[in-house]
């Protein structure tokens, strides 16, 4: 099966490997369709990605289809269930042939994460394509638990769940209130999917990036009402913008230490500051600052396994769309010779999506 592997940083290479073959009960081998290309993927393509060791492959971001299930206690192998009329399911009802989104987070289920119903914080978490082997291949087998289907949504709608997943947890960890004024810094997916969820709670959302373009698009795409460019006194536009209240939510979907460090300053008093980017740096603030507006900081990590279907039913019912969203494509052949392009401003890149099939 063709896989594409990450040997180092700014190498990757297209090989033939071989595909999975036993599966353990409890899994499933599915067929990647669509992989969406996030940050995570350029940092560890720029070698500035934590947690990360080389060679690795890529690619959480997946939407794929079963072609084989193993049950737990049955036996089953691939191949007796290698057509879409098979009776055999999982628990939760799964079939060969679904299509579905992976949720990627692979946690041990007993850790204080884990049994206080944060897997996402999982003390041993392995996320596919960072800490283990991910999707940039034809084949991949996953826990059952993992896949999230829908009978309506394209292969390419299902890769960018876990995207949308990323800003819905963060817009659940802010706790939103109706009408309230939100900042949400950088307009890459990570903050275009925190957009829409906030957007589910108050209208009254700003967004501040350095490009022009995506500006342009959250402002096109989106209907975002207030757009501020970082590089011309965002204090002064964001005051004028609030009333000189500022934004009592503001989420930093940047991942970089300078708009990480000057996000505080945007935070109104008695205001919350979500910080959904990762970067391999030490945040520093001051604390009188900090104390004086009694800003309260979170991280926000990942997304929850409940947020997958409430996800798939809200872009099944229309609420949500990134169909906007994917602006370059490429097959898994074309995507080494490409790749290194999405990652300069000029080529106007918002998401990237490869193709196994």
């Amino acid at each position: 099966m063709k896989t594409i592997t990450l040997t180092q940083p700014h190498q990757f290479v297209l090989t033939e490997t071989e595909q999975p073959s036993a599966l353990k009960p409890g899994e499933a081998l599915v067929r990647v369709h669509r992989v969406g290309v996030c940050g995570t993927d350029l940092h560890a393509y720029r070698g500035k990605q934590p947690f990360f060791t080389y060679p690795r492959i890529l690619g959480h971001e997946l939407g794929v289809e079963i072609v084989g299930i193993r049950d737990w206690g049955l036996g089953i192998t691939p191949d007796l269930v290698a057509s879409p009329q098979s009776p055999i399911s999982n628990l939760q009802s799964l079939s060969v042939g679904d299509r579905c989104s992976i949720e990627p987070y692979l946690n041990c289920g007993h850790c204080i994460a884990c049994r206080n119903g944060k897997t996402n914080c999982c003390t041993s978490l392995q996320v596919l394509g960072v800490h283990t082997d991910g999707g940039m291949r034809e084949f991949i087998t996953v826990p059952t638990h993992k896949l999230h289907k829908s009978a309506t949504l394209s292969y390419e709608q299902l890769a960018l769940v876990e995207t949308l997943g990323i800003g819905a947890h963060a817009v659940d960890r802010a706790q939103l209130r109706p009408n309230e004024f939100v900042l949400v810094i950088g307009a890459g997916p990570i903050g275009l999917s925190a957009i829409q969820f906030a957007q589910l709670h108050t209208p009254n959302v700003i967004v501040l990036d350095i490009s022009p373009h995506r500006l342009a698009f959250c402002e096109q795409q989106l209907h975002v009402p207030h757009l501020v460019r970082a590089d011309q006194d965002p204090l002064a536009q964001i005051e004028k913008i609030t009333g000189g209240d500022l934004p009592t939510t503001v989420f930093d979907a940047t991942g970089n230490i300078g708009s990480m460090n000057s996000a505080f300053q945007y935070v109104a008093h008695g205001g919350k500051l979500v910080f959904v980017g990762l970067v391999q740096a030490d945040v520093s603030f001051n604390d009188p600052f900090f104390h004086r507006r009694e800003i309260t900081l979170f991280a926000s990590r990942n997304a929850l396994s409940k947020d997958f279907p409430r996800i798939i039913q809200l872009v099944e019912s229309g609420q949500i769309d990134t169909r906007p969203w994917i602006t370059h494509r490429a097959s898994a052949d074309e995507m080494i010779g490409q790749f290194d392009g999405w990652l300069k401003p000029e080529t106007g890149t918002i998401k990237a999506v490869v193709s196994f099939t």
